[in-house]
């Protein structure tokens, strides 16, 4: 398939069965570390974290918390706050690029947690895009009429897996879980405009976690990678922004017949406030229009997008109803753009 085929064919597939996303949660640890904190942990201070990220603190997980009581959390209170009786629900994606293993997945400790007897469950991996990736997959599967109602969730535990002796990477990360519910629109409304995906397996190393493995002992010695916690190659991932981004930006309205100005509100991955400073000159839009709360949190992974979301929803900084412009990026590279109705 051409790259100039692809509206076609998104075309072809989506059927008329309109979507409605049904509340909108997070979770966050308990445990809040600021930049006063860090500067016990490694050579900085909250002068040196702000001015280069604009985070203040963020949150981490402590004892026996993990993605998974993330996840489980988050569900919980979303089930509670939309009144959706879980044994409704035909699906739950779970995008986690940092559980505490690989299986069984976080999606299906949050099913067995919930109740939600029956229903499928697996979790996505696209890094800081997981939200997106996972919103695009349930309305694929409503669109098709092969489920009804979807639990889109985010959980991570980065800071599992961060190298605290690196101040360039470990001050950025934070902990936390957010979910929605997208099911059938009963009354017509599709709250999806629409989403835009994209990946580039060819910059793989910007952004990297390797894992502890081994062959069989029949088989050729494979060595193990001597570092174990997430890699970051800073100036190449920010170039990588500041040129795909927009990009996808402007592919996400053109394929929807919106322009920036048909936007209330832009919400972008919580990666760095001056990447979002940056991001919003390049795409042209009103600084008010655009929301954050990385000073609080820090990059949350996929957990980002929606915590803002959900925090804005609650405090009334985002009023409804808004049409809301997404986007997204991470390890991979992917990206992602989309565009949402909030009522």
């Amino acid at each position: 398939m051409k790259k100039s085929d692809r509206n076609t064919q998104q075309e072809r597939f989506k059927m008329n069965i309109p979507v409605r996303i049904r509340g909108m949660e997070f979770s966050v640890p308990e445990l809040t570390l600021t930049n006063d904190d860090m500067a016990k942990i490694v050579e900085t201070n909250d002068e040196w974290i702000r001015q280069r990220t604009g985070i203040g603190e963020r949150h981490v997980v402590s004892g026996e918390e993990d993605a998974v009581t993330l996840g489980v959390d988050v569900a919980k209170k979303l089930i509670e706050n939309t009144g959706v009786d879980p044994k409704t629900i035909d699906m739950i994606i779970s995008a986690t690029s940092a559980p505490q293993r690989p299986y069984p997945s976080v999606a299906c400790e949050v099913q067995n947690a919930i109740g939600a007897d029956g229903a499928s469950a697996f979790d996505l991996v696209a890094a800081c895009s997981g939200f997106l990736y996972a919103m695009q997959m349930a309305r694929a599967n409503i669109n098709s009429g092969f489920a009804k109602r979807i639990l889109v969730m985010a959980s991570d535990a980065t800071s599992k897996f961060l190298d605290w002796t690196d101040r360039s990477s470990c001050v950025l990360f934070g902990d936390g879980a957010a979910a929605t519910i997208m099911e059938v629109s009963e009354d017509g409304q599709d709250d999806i405009v629409n989403i835009h995906l994209e990946a580039d397996g060819k910059c793989k190393e910007f952004i990297s976690l390797n894992l502890p493995n081994q062959n069989c002992p029949l088989a050729e010695p494979h060595k193990n990678p001597e570092n174990l916690h997430i890699q970051m190659a800073g100036k190449d991932v920010y170039k990588y922004v500041m040129q795909k981004i927009p990009a996808i930006i402007n592919k996400t309205l053109e394929e929807a017949n919106l322009t920036i100005d048909d936007i209330d509100y832009f919400i972008p991955h919580q990666a760095n406030l001056r990447m979002i400073e940056a991001l919003t000159t390049r795409i042209k839009i009103a600084p008010e229009k655009v929301l954050h709360n990385i000073e609080h949190y820090g990059n949350m992974s996929a957990t980002s997008v929606p915590c803002v979301i959900a925090e804005k929803l609650k405090s009334g900084e985002l009023k409804t109803p808004s049409t809301v412009l997404l986007s997204a990026f991470g390890a991979g590279m992917t990206s992602a753009g989309a565009i949402i109705k909030l009522r």
